[in-house]
């Protein structure tokens, strides 16, 4: 039995439009996402990444329906997720994202073999027997995993858990996956495998798949990492084979309103500060400390 995902939806399968994202803690109010602009292709593979505080965590919380913007617009496989009601987002979660968490005990129930993990999120939705059990079988062969269905988490490495949990999240076919630091607790050739398997989620079955982290190894292993700071999409670091040798070019991202981040290491390199000076040349613009040379 193939695994069949839904019909894929016209590019953009994400999209975020000038995102704010205001949270009241007593008397104050904290600015997680500041005007974030974001498009992700149907069936691409990006990784997401940012310190601690970028708006990252926040980010994926609206991606995946648990929370919702201030302001501005977002849209996942065609939906308005602004525009949901409570139980719209309950479907939504359940049919059209899939989550994979960097703990591997959030995302397997220790009891059930892997096959029956896999199985769950079906029996809820109503699958039939038959299908639920040939589907199954499929996702585990996809992941790697065929002989080890009926083995429960503690027999299974922390790599394999994870990758039972890309079945899991993909159980009911959604158009997007997001996985959340899904290295954090691995080592190194354990994360490639389950790179591959998240390449072959991507490739294969069309699922548009956003890994948030912070982990550079991750980024690298995607052709395009999006950079967020200060609740903005800061820089783009795109990924391309030439020749024989890989290339990787980073950009900085000019937003709807016409703002642009500068790199940290550019700033401290040059002292600015506050304001700058411009000059507009016929194929570039040049950025100078204000303080005069001369």
């Amino acid at each position: 039995m193939a695994v069949t995902v839904a019909e894929p939806v016209s590019a953009p399968a994400i999209l975020c439009e000038n995102l704010v994202k205001i949270y009241k803690v007593a008397d104050l109010e904290v600015v997680a996402l500041q005007g974030l602009d974001l498009s992700v292709d149907a069936g691409e593979l990006v990784a997401i990444v940012g310190a601690s505080g970028s708006g990252k965590s926040t980010l994926q919380n609206i991606l995946g329906g648990v929370d919702t913007p201030t302001a501005g617009r977002v849209e996942v496989a065609g939906l308005d997720l602004a525009a949901l009601s409570e139980g719209e987002r309950t479907l939504y979660r359940r049919r059209v994202v899939g989550f994979v968490w960097q703990q591997t005990s959030r995302n397997l129930l220790p009891y059930l073999t892997a096959a029956e993990n896999v199985e769950l999120p079906m029996t809820l939705e109503g699958v039939g027997r038959r299908e639920r059990r040939g589907r199954v079988r499929a996702l585990l062969e996809l992941v790697g995993l065929g002989t080890r269905a009926k083995h429960r988490p503690d027999a299974l490495s922390g790599g394999e858990q994870q990758r039972v949990a890309v079945a899991i999240a993909l159980a009911n076919r959604p158009s997007v996956l997001l996985a959340d630091e899904p290295t954090g607790e691995l080592d190194t050739e354990s994360s490639a495998h389950l790179f591959e398997t998240l390449q072959a989620v991507s490739r294969e079955l069309g699922v548009t798949v956003v890994v948030l982290t912070h982990d550079p190894f991750v980024s690298e292993q995607v052709e395009r990492t999006i950079g967020i700071r200060d609740g903005r999409t800061a820089t783009e670091t795109l990924r391309r084979i030439e020749g024989d040798a890989f290339v990787a070019d980073e950009l900085a991202v000019l937003d709807r309103a016409g703002r642009l981040q500068l790199p940290r290491e550019y700033v401290e390199a040059l002292s600015l500060e506050q304001r700058v000076r411009l000059a507009l040349e016929p194929d570039h613009i040049e950025i100078r400390p204000e303080r005069s040379d001369g």
